[in-house]
């Protein structure tokens, strides 16, 4: 892939799933819990990437080695069950964007975790992003003001936060010795397993594909089938992103495609000004681009040891 097609791949990702939040918001806003959510969107995406990998002949490497079961287990149920719940339940309580904008924190987190538990040296410049980074997220709460921001929503997006920083250190880890595609089918599919057991699908009550879901905002009065919403969250919502960040990935570094992926908070604010009528005041919007520089700051100056590994 040329480094032209891997930046548009990383673009459509990060704009598919910054659309995903508010179509998600609609179909939550109609009924569906985010657990369900939850559920149907991973053991959705989870069968698809599994049929994927045994239609390209991969299917044996999906099995893993004993040393393997463990991380991959941790992977599933925090890097992809905790994330995508913690997610969900943070948009429906919180704009989408000001989610993001929490969950994006995750670099920060990374950087604490490697300067505490593996006592790494970090520059005058990470920690200069980690300040600005959470001086912003203080004018976006407007804390000054008691909080004028959901509570419940903002615990959820922290840890939604901490969840994603598990993700990118175990998922980096189990990256080392099998694609990505394997990765996350595992993923979904101990997310998928752990809801079934958790809410079982007997107990699912399917009217929501046959509801017509009003579609809130600026398109209020209008309906979708709740079936239409669901599969676009599914499809492109979630397994084209994926693939587009693994596309993106192939010919472009971690580094880069970080960066580019900073976009999300700042598409899903455009969708949420213009589809969900989401507002923001002035100090709001210095906060968020506080935010946003601080993590760029910190990001583009993670250290890497001599073999590039930046997270140990």
């Amino acid at each position: 892939m040329t480094t032209r097609r891997a930046y548009f791949a990383l673009f459509l990702g990060a704009l598919c799933f910054s659309f995903n939040g508010i179509v998600s918001k609609w179909v939550m806003e109609a009924g569906l819990s985010p657990w369900r959510l939850t559920q149907i969107r991973c053991t959705g995406s989870g069968l698809i990437l599994f049929f994927y990998v045994v239609a390209k002949g991969k299917w044996r490497a999906l099995k893993p080695t004993r040393g393997e079961l463990p991380p991959l287990i941790i992977f599933g149920l925090i890097g992809v069950c905790a994330v995508q719940s913690f997610y969900f339940f943070s948009i429906l309580k919180l704009h989408v964007s000001t989610a993001l904008i929490i969950e994006f924190t995750a670099p920060i987190w990374i950087v604490l975790y490697l300067r505490i538990f593996t006592k790494l040296e970090i520059s005058k410049t990470i920690w200069l992003g980690l300040s600005s980074a959470f001086l912003g997220l203080i004018f976006v709460g407007q804390v000054w003001k008691g909080l004028t921001i959901d509570g419940m929503g903002v615990i959820s997006a922290f840890f939604d936060a901490l969840s994603l920083a598990i993700y990118f250190l175990v998922g980096r880890s189990i990256g080392k010795k099998r694609s990505t595609e394997t990765t996350l089918v595992w993923g979904f599919g101990v997310t998928a397993l752990s809801y079934a057991i958790a809410q079982p699908w007997w107990s699912f009550h399917s009217h929501i594909f046959q509801q017509a879901i009003e579609l809130n905002g600026r398109y209020a009065g209008h309906h979708l089938p709740g079936w239409v919403l669901l599969a676009f969250i599914v499809i492109f919502g979630t397994v084209l992103p994926y693939f587009c960040v693994i596309a993106g990935l192939s010919a472009l570094s971690a580094q880069v495609a970080s960066i580019i992926g900073m976009l999300e908070p700042v598409l899903a604010g455009m969708f949420g000004w213009i589809l969900l009528k989401e507002t923001f005041n002035t100090i709001q919007l210095i906060g968020a681009a506080i935010v946003l520089v601080g993590i760029y700051i910190a990001n583009e100056k993670i250290p890497e040891r001599s073999d590039g590994d930046i997270y140990g």
